[in-house]
């Protein structure tokens, strides 16, 4: 056989080849793809659903102590300064000499133009006493540290390591994302509506990036500042009026006393009045000196007293303290989570009943009573 048949016979059969080839790729084409089949949807148990609420519950708890030591480190500095203020400040202010005399002045003045009785006055001056403490002693150290401040900064870390901790908890338990949103979804964070925008979702807190622009956690911040009354802006009358009226009340006598002859001085005037003042106020000095550090005493108490009020307010009270926001929150979270985290004790059913064997030989009350009346006979 020749080369040139040989080379005939090749090539015929690569065309052969090719348009196999061809054939094959155009008849899959032409063929319908197979459509993927559908993943059916994750199944997730009740009781891995017991296990997620009951994690997102163990989240806030474990997010709400350092939020609480940190704001407690805070509050312990201003508790520091306001004690500082108190004894560099206050204290020698209004246990100063003219600052007596002026205070018997507007004690006069106050029993002058209320009338008969003391009550009044002294109402009247512990308010201002009240204003004196917050000008000289609260406004300046929340120039340093604002409890206000502090209040939104613990909010703030605990909803953080809140969020971080319940991110991770999907993947833990093999939960699809999108199941986990909706369910917290359902679980309410901020509830202070109507309207529906101071309303919040445990999904809307734990995914808003910043917190701050949440309507819901802008409602809160603003009606836990407004009940609290801002302690940088002034101390509450609850926590400092009752002390400043007992200093007060006890300063009475001796404000009369000693500024009788200054607010006569004034009532009288002109030479008269100079001649009053003059005469009086070598033995005030001398009475007043004598009297300063037991005054100072009884104002460095009672004033202890009220800054201890003052901070165990500020640190444990869930709705105007440092930790109100915190507290909200997670009083919220736990709360609505506590149905579902107690799982319902379910008891298998007991064994079906079965008669002792000695209760088949127990003889009946007829039988018994016919085996008395025999024996009876008997006797007879």
């Amino acid at each position: 056989m020749s080369g040139h048949v040989l080379l005939a016979m090749a090539t015929c059969k690569l065309r052969l080849g090719v348009v196999g080839l061809l054939v094959v790729l155009l008849a899959a084409c032409a063929s319908p793809q197979r459509a993927p089949e559908a993943t059916p949807p994750v199944q997730v148990s009740e009781t891995v659903w017991w296990q997620v609420e009951s994690d997102i519950v163990g989240a806030s708890r474990a997010a709400t102590g350092p939020a609480t030591n940190y704001a407690r480190g805070f509050m312990e500095s201003w508790r520091s300064r306001v004690a500082k203020r108190i004894e560099t400040d206050f204290i020698p202010w209004f246990t100063g000499y003219w600052t007596q005399q002026w205070l018997a002045i507007k004690v006069a003045w106050y029993q002058l133009s209320i009338g008969a009785g003391t009550d009044p006055a002294t109402l009247r001056l512990a308010a201002y006493l009240q204003e004196q403490f917050r000008e000289r002693v609260l406004d300046p150290v929340a120039r340093e540290i604002d409890p206000d401040v502090v209040r939104g900064k613990a909010t703030r870390l605990y909803i953080q390591l809140l969020s971080e901790q319940v991110q991770g908890i999907p993947r833990r338990y093999g939960v699809p994302r999108d199941q986990f949103d909706r369910r917290l979804k359902a679980f309410p964070a901020i509830a202070l509506g109507p309207p529906a925008a101071h309303d919040a979702s445990l999904y809307e807190l734990v995914n808003a990036v910043p917190i701050d622009a949440l309507p819901a956690y802008v409602a809160l911040t603003a009606r836990i500042r407004k009940g609290s009354g801002g302690v940088g802006e002034g101390p509450s009358s609850v926590r400092i009026s009752p002390v400043a009226k007992r200093a007060s009340e006890k300063l009475m006598a001796r404000l009369a006393t000693s500024g009788g002859a200054s607010a006569a001085a004034a009532a009288v005037g002109g030479v008269a009045g100079m001649v009053i003042s003059l005469g009086s106020l070598g033995f005030g000095a001398i009475a007043h000196a004598n009297e300063r550090p037991q005054m100072e005493a009884q104002l460095r108490q009672h004033l202890g007293a009220a800054l201890d009020d003052m901070w165990h307010a500020q640190m444990l009270d869930p709705a105007s303290g440092v930790m109100a926001g915190v507290s909200y929150l997670s009083g919220q979270i736990e709360g609505n989570l506590a149905q579902t985290v107690v799982r319902p004790v379910e008891f298998e059913p007991g064994p079906r009943e079965v008669p002792l064997s000695i209760e088949e030989d127990l003889p009946d009350d007829d039988s018994g009573d016919a085996a008395l009346r025999d024996e009876e006979q008997a006797a007879e």
